[in-house]
C-alpha cells in the first residue's frame, strides 16, 4: 500500500523504467481488449469519481493508475476550501470524459496516507501515474489553474507513458467494468525484447538490457519505450563500476576536466541530487572549449532524457545551458 516515487524533487527512480513500460504496456493490452471486444470495459461517469479508503488504495489508484491518471483529493468535512475546491475537481473529472479518475481521500479517515504523502495542509491534490506519485497543488487554485495543471498531467501520462484513458459509456452501469485478461491478450511486435530488457535490468545485466533497447531501435527507431529504457540502462551501465569517492575527488580537484565532471554528474543523477547533476555540467559548458565542450553538452542532453523533457528541472536547466552555450 505504500505509494512509490512521492517526491518529484528527490530520487530519480532508474527502476521506473519498468514500471513506465509495464503500465504503458497494460495500457495497450487494455485499449486492445476494448476494440477487441466491441467497446467492451467501458466505464460509467459515475466511476470516474470514487472514494478510496487506506485499505482500498493499492487496488483502488495504484494499479488503477497503470490505466489511467488518478488524480487525488486529499479534503476532510471541516475544511471549507476543500469544500469550493472538491465540486470543481468532480465536475472537471467528467467534463474530462476519462481522461483521469479523481479519488477523494478523507484525511480524518485515512491519516496514514496523509502521512505517507508528506500532507501539510489540505486541501492538497496529488496525481499517480504508472505507480509514481507527483504532487500537483495545494491549497486554493482557480479553475483557469486546475484545467492547466490537468492538461499538463494528462500530457504526460500519454506521452511518457502511453495512457489515453478510459472509454466511457453513459449507460454502463456504475462499477461494473472488468479489466481484460492479459491471458487473452495478444502480445506487441516488441514486447519480448522489451520484456528482456526489463529482466535484464532486474538481474543487473545492464549491457544485455542496452543491447535489447537497441534490437527494438534497430528495427523500431521511433519506440518510445526503448529510447526512454536506453539512456537509463546506459546511464546505469556507466556508474555501475565506478569508485564514488574518486570520481568526486577527481571532480573537486579538475574542475575544467570534461571528464571528471561528466562522471561525477552521472552519479549525481543516478543518487537522486538532479539539480547537482544539471548544475555542474552546465557550469562545466561555461568553463571548457571545443570537443570538451561539445561533450559536456551531449552528455547533459542525454541526462534531460533521463529525467524526461516535461520535467520542471530540465526546463529550468535547458534556459541555465542556453545561457552558458550563448
Amino acid at each position: 500500500m505504500q505509494p512509490r516515487n512521492m517526491s518529484m524533487s528527490g530520487v530519480v527512480d532508474l527502476a521506473a523504467v519498468k514500471a513506465a513500460q509495464e503500465a504503458k504496456s497494460k495500457a495497450e493490452q487494455a485499449r486492445a481488449e476494448a476494440a477487441r471486444q466491441g467497446g467492451g470495459g467501458a466505464v460509467s461517469p459515475a466511476d470516474l469519481v470514487i472514494d478510496v479508503d487506506e485499505a482500498g488504495f493499492e487496488l483502488d489508484v495504484l494499479q488503477r493508475s497503470t490505466e489511467v491518471p488518478v488524480v487525488i483529493d486529499f479534503w476532510a468535512e471541516w475544511c471549507e476550501p476543500c469544500k469550493q475546491l472538491s465540486p470543481v475537481l468532480e465536475r472537471l473529472a467528467v467534463e474530462y470524459n476519462g481522461r483521469f479518475v479523481l479519488a477523494k481521500i478523507d484525511v480524518d479517515a485515512n491519516q496514514m496516507l496523509m502521512q505517507q504523502f508528506g500532507i501539510q495542509g489540505i486541501p492538497a491534490v496529488f496525481a499517480v501515474v504508472a505507480g509514481q506519485a507527483l504532487p500537483l497543488f495545494q491549497g486554493a487554485a482557480g479553475e483557469a489553474q486546475i484545467r492547466q495543471t490537468l492538461d499538463q498531467l494528462v500530457q504526460v501520462a500519454e506521452q511518457r507513458f502511453g495512457l489515453t484513458g478510459l472509454v466511457v459509456d453513459a449507460e454502463a452501469e456504475p462499477g461494473d467494468r472488468q479489466a481484460p485478461d492479459p491471458q487473452t491478450i495478444p502480445a506487441g511486435p516488441y514486447d519480448a525484447l522489451l520484456e528482456a530488457a526489463v529482466q535484464a535490468l532486474d538481474a543487473g545485466d545492464f549491457g544485455g538490457a542496452v543491447q535489447a533497447y537497441k534490437n527494438v531501435l534497430g528495427d523500431d527507431p521511433g519506440n518510445t519505450e526503448a529510447k526512454l529504457g536506453l539512456v537509463q540502462a546506459e546511464l546505469l551501465q556507466r556508474v555501475q563500476d565506478l569508485d564514488p569517492q574518486q570520481v568526486r575527488r577527481d571532480a573537486a580537484e579538475k574542475p575544467k576536466d570534461a571528464a571528471a565532471q561528466i562522471a561525477a554528474a552521472d552519479l549525481d543523477l543516478v543518487g537522486g541530487h538532479v539539480e547537482d547533476a544539471f548544475g555542474r555540467l552546465t557550469e562545466t559548458v561555461a568553463r571548457t572549449a571545443g570537443d570538451d565542450r561539445d561533450a559536456v553538452r551531449l552528455r547533459l542532453l542525454e541526462l534531460f532524457e533521463v529525467v524526461g523533457a516535461d520535467d520542471p528541472r530540465v526546463l529550468v536547466a535547458r534556459r541555465a545551458l542556453a545561457r552558458a552555450l550563448f
